[in-house]
């Protein structure tokens, strides 16, 4: 019997109470704590509450500033309409499990399942997937802190015991104004609902809230959502470039400006540019599409080709390639339908066959209606390998390490989709009738599109 408590108290040390430790007192894996002047971020626990949390929405779009709310599950579930308003009023949502229970007390697949029941209900409400955690009471196992979640889990600086009421809003007020300062992340509860909590606690939290949240007006502090908040550390971070990489990046940037004005390139949305295009005929050798769709030489094509000070600052602040690989693929979905609305609107581009191009990416472009061919040696071929690399380089949160991960991923290859694609998919589907005549073909999709390789 004692060795088999032996090995209990070993196996729940494991499990349990030294990544807790790890975590919790030296911040490993996780993020607590931000350190950008004039900013800290309110986070709120165990919501929503049908009572208190639209309260508290109300006091934060008085002074006008943003929180992160880590909802329970079975909560959201109860009260969609609070989760949305918490949405569209561009506050930020976690997860933090779908009933208020430690993960210590729980299998890893449990811990699994609260995920994703959470995020479903969160997806199906908002329409987006929360990307932050936090397991009730900060309390991890071995495998969140694995990060076998795929969430980033967040904790806080600073709590102040606001789920008993006898606390009492002077106190809390006292308390929170001592931990008024730059970057950092306090802990409030919007619900009392939960074992150990007093119901009506969050009544005395919404008073304090109140004067801590006029004091930092007047202190010039703002309360941010803790994505905004890990961008800006990254952000302040990432600024400290080499002299010589800001030179390379300033003679890129320079080239890329001059390509603009030489080639005439528009631009899809120029308030955020992304995805700029032209009109060109294509110079290459034949080529057939999976379709059996031929592409040959003197045939009208779309080039494409991304913003490369985007890229720049995309690379700069992600915090690896996944994050890169989304906002890509988030500019792709919001600039290609403004193109097929421009080929079906203008009659210059009335002969266009497609979209044709060269790419690093070797996985995901099948998504958005593009195929993938090897590009023929040559010198063209040699000449983009190099520039291609140069460019990954540059906008890679790894630099060149990143060039040393898969010979065959960083080989360039041909990217093309035929025009008719570009109308079905992208199109208002009332004005694709417009085209159903027009024979199909191909265009370019430029060397720009290196950054998409990253989801590889």
């Amino acid at each position: 019997m004692q060795t088999v408590l032996l090995w209990l108290f070993y196996i729940s040390s494991f499990y349990a109470f030294i990544p807790g430790i790890i975590t919790r007192f030296f911040g490993y894996r996780v993020f607590r704590r931000g350190t950008v002047e004039g900013e800290f971020a309110l986070t709120f626990d165990d919501g929503p509450d049908p009572v208190y949390t639209p309260q508290l929405l109300d006091l934060l779009k008085r002074y006008n500033m943003k929180a992160t709310f880590f909802v329970v599950g079975s909560h959201a579930e109860s009260h969609p309409e609070i989760i949305k308003r918490i949405h569209d009023e561009g506050h930020l949502i976690g997860i933090h499990n779908y009933v208020h229970k430690s993960n210590w007390l729980m299998r890893p697949k449990t811990v699994r399942l609260q995920l994703k029941r959470t995020d479903d209900i969160i997806f199906g409400i908002t329409g987006e997937r929360p990307v932050y955690y936090r397991p009730p009471w900060g309390i991890v196992n071995l495998f969140d802190f694995a990060k076998n979640s795929g969430y980033r889990i967040i904790l806080w600086s600073s709590m102040y015991g606001d789920w008993r009421s006898s606390v009492g809003a002077d106190k809390l007020t006292h308390r929170m104004r001592r931990k008024l300062r730059a970057g950092e992340v306090m802990l409030l509860h919007d619900c009392g609902n939960t074992m150990g909590a007093d119901v009506q606690a969050p009544e005395q939290m919404l008073l304090a809230l109140d004067r801590v949240l006029s004091e930092a007006e007047r202190e010039g502090l703002r309360s941010v959502r803790i994505d905004e908040m890990i961008t800006h550390e990254r952000m302040s971070s990432s600024m400290k470039l080499s002299l010589p990489k800001r030179m390379a990046v300033a003679v890129w940037l320079l080239w890329e400006k001059l390509f603009h004005v030489v080639f005439r390139l528009k631009t899809a949305n120029p308030s955020d540019p992304m995805l700029h295009y032209r009109l060109t005929s294509y110079q290459g050798q034949d080529m057939v599409t999976q379709d059996g769709l031929r592409l040959v030489k003197g045939d009208e094509v779309l080039e494409l080709h991304f913003d490369n000070q985007k890229l720049f600052d995309i690379g700069r602040h992600a915090r690896n390639e996944m994050q890169i690989a989304i906002q890509m693929i988030r500019a792709v979905q919001k600039d290609l339908p403004t193109i097929a609305q421009r080929v079906l609107d203008k009659p210059e581009y009335r002969n266009v066959k497609g979209l044709y191009g060269v790419t690093m990416i070797t996985r995901g472009p099948e998504q958005f209606g593009f195929h993938l061919q090897d590009l023929p040696s040559g010198l063209f071929a040699s000449s983009t390998r190099v520039y291609l690399k140069l460019l990954l380089s540059v906008i890679h949160p790894k630099g060149q390490s990143r060039l040393k991960e898969g010979s065959r991923r960083m080989e360039p290859r041909m990217l093309m989709m035929p025009v008719e694609v570009l109308i079905s998919r992208y199109a208002p589907r009332e004005l694709r009738s417009r085209r159903s005549s027009v024979e199909t073909g191909l265009g370019e999709l430029s060397v720009g599109s290196t950054a998409k390789e990253l989801s590889s």
